[in-house]
């Protein structure tokens, strides 16, 4: 009688790790988020200072609920340095104002996103505001959560 409990006990012992194993080799989950309707608009921040602000919309094309997204944008072919009339990017850390972030897209959802200062242009008194944005600009999703 206790070799059939034992023998009992190891099969019900080795099922558990069974199913322990499966669980964890199963896929995570993976969301399929895409950028659409992407805006971008010229905007006179101070006398002789212009930003490029950008708007759009963000749809989740998976198979499941995503939290947190987080949206940005960037300019490639913008510099680093400072040049009068020259659309210029900062390489420090996005601020709260660079960014948007959509608190809950629901799988097949989309939202509306909107941020400022993608790029920046200073010019003097004699030179003309820009008319035309750079090339190389470009909204970015950085991050999001699969929601539970």
């Amino acid at each position: 009688m206790i070799k059939r409990t034992n023998f009992i006990l190891g099969i019900f012992v080795l099922l558990l790790a069974a199913l322990c194993l499966w669980g964890c080799a199963a896929e995570p989950e993976e969301a399929k988020l895409e950028v659409a309707d992407t805006e971008f608009s010229i905007r006179l921040e101070h006398e002789y200072h212009y930003v490029i602000d950008a708007k759009g919309v963000i749809r989740n094309v998976g198979e499941v609920d995503v939290k947190n997204v987080e949206i940005t944008g960037y300019c490639t072919s913008c510099r680093e340095e400072i040049l009068d009339g020259e659309w210029f990017v900062s390489s420090y850390e996005k601020m709260p104002h660079q960014k948007d972030i959509i608190s809950n897209l629901p799988a097949g959802g989309q939202a509306e996103f909107e941020f400022e200062e993608v790029a920046f242009c200073a010019v003097n008194r004699k030179k003309q505001a820009p008319t035309e944005l750079p090339e190389g600009l470009e909204i970015s999703i950085e991050s999001y959560e699969i929601a539970e």
